[in-house]
């Protein structure tokens, strides 16, 4: 347990931090996974349009801290590959 004033300040201070993190990584995972099903079902504009809608998410992963910019760059790019192999 905590002993320090200080060390109880950041216990508290990470507990926040992580709840809001993992609220952050739910919301850009379930975006990448609506352009995921619109891949599986097949339908270009549909995973176009979520592509569209997913890339400003994950850029914004990155100014957060939730995401390295190259694993955000990674998905867009596997992600816009496989939505232009639709078309």
């Amino acid at each position: 347990m905590a002993n320090s004033a200080q060390a109880r300040k950041r216990i508290r201070q990470s507990a926040s931090r992580r709840q809001r993190n993992s609220g952050q990584r739910s919301k850009y995972r379930t975006y990448v996974k609506k352009v995921e099903s619109a891949i599986i079902e097949g339908d270009s504009e549909q995973a176009n349009n979520a592509l569209k809608s997913a890339i400003p998410v994950l850029d914004k992963m990155v100014t957060k801290g939730i995401l390295h910019k190259n694993t955000v760059a990674r998905y867009k790019s596997r992600l816009t590959a496989k939505v232009r192999a639709l078309a």
